[in-house]
């Protein structure tokens, strides 16, 4: 029995580089955006929020998410990718980084530009992350796993990030015009970027016609 759900056999070396570079970024995003002090995404006030009640960094308030909600895979029978449990680590490893060496600015002329900045990255490194096809985020897992079993993933999401947004404000986290701007803007990112990243697998021939080159779809 796999553990983890194995790997495309196709373009591999490209697909865990377009991997790990997304989650880097993306973590990078996120301490742009922390650093703004505008709002954050509602995963993000989690993150901040349970880092502040146990006096740790944010990333490492990350990372404890992140094996929570994997743990809850469990029940629903779902299987991570190696994308999966990169996640986990190298999205809050890249946040303490980030806002090691990246200052908070002080003006709001400052802020919101980082704001805005962070937001756009976030959706860029979203779309190479989910391209690379090497395993839903945690996250992402936990909202398709449940609407698997018969429920809209609209619903599923909505309510999950509320839930997760409302218990991150109460434990500190930072709510503001920045959660609702990415509540907006994610969205269309995102359905920009993953398509421009996309890593299709390779049609391999079958049957009779073996000798035929292999059909590779172009890109989108």
């Amino acid at each position: 029995m796999r553990l983890i759900d194995p790997m495309p056999t196709d373009r591999r070396p490209a697909r865990v580089a377009l991997l790990l570079a997304g989650l880097v970024v993306y973590g990078a995003s996120v301490g742009m955006m922390l650093q703004a002090g505008l709002g954050q995404m509602p995963w993000g006030v989690l993150d901040q929020g349970l880092a502040g009640v146990l006096g740790i960094e944010v990333g490492t308030g990350s990372i404890l998410v992140g094996a929570v909600v994997l743990l809850l895979w469990l029940p629903l029978h779902r299987r991570p990718g190696l994308g999966t449990l990169c996640n986990v680590v190298l999205v809050g490893l890249s946040i303490n980084a980030t806002l090691a060496v990246l200052p908070a600015p002080d003006s709001l002329g400052w802020r919101i530009p980082l704001l805005l900045a962070g937001v756009l990255v976030n959706g860029l490194a979203t779309g190479a992350y989910i391209g690379a096809g090497l395993g839903a985020g945690p996250r992402d897992g936990l909202t398709t796993g449940i609407a698997a079993r018969g429920h809209s993933v609209r619903v599923v999401r909505t309510t999950i990030e509320v839930l997760v947004l409302a218990v991150g404000w109460l434990l500190g986290g930072t709510v503001g015009v920045g959660t609702l701007l990415y509540a907006l803007a994610i969205g269309p990112l995102v359905h920009r970027t993953m398509p421009a990243f996309e890593l299709r697998r390779r049609l391999l021939p079958t049957g009779p016609l073996s000798a035929a080159p292999v059909a590779v779809p172009p890109a989108a």
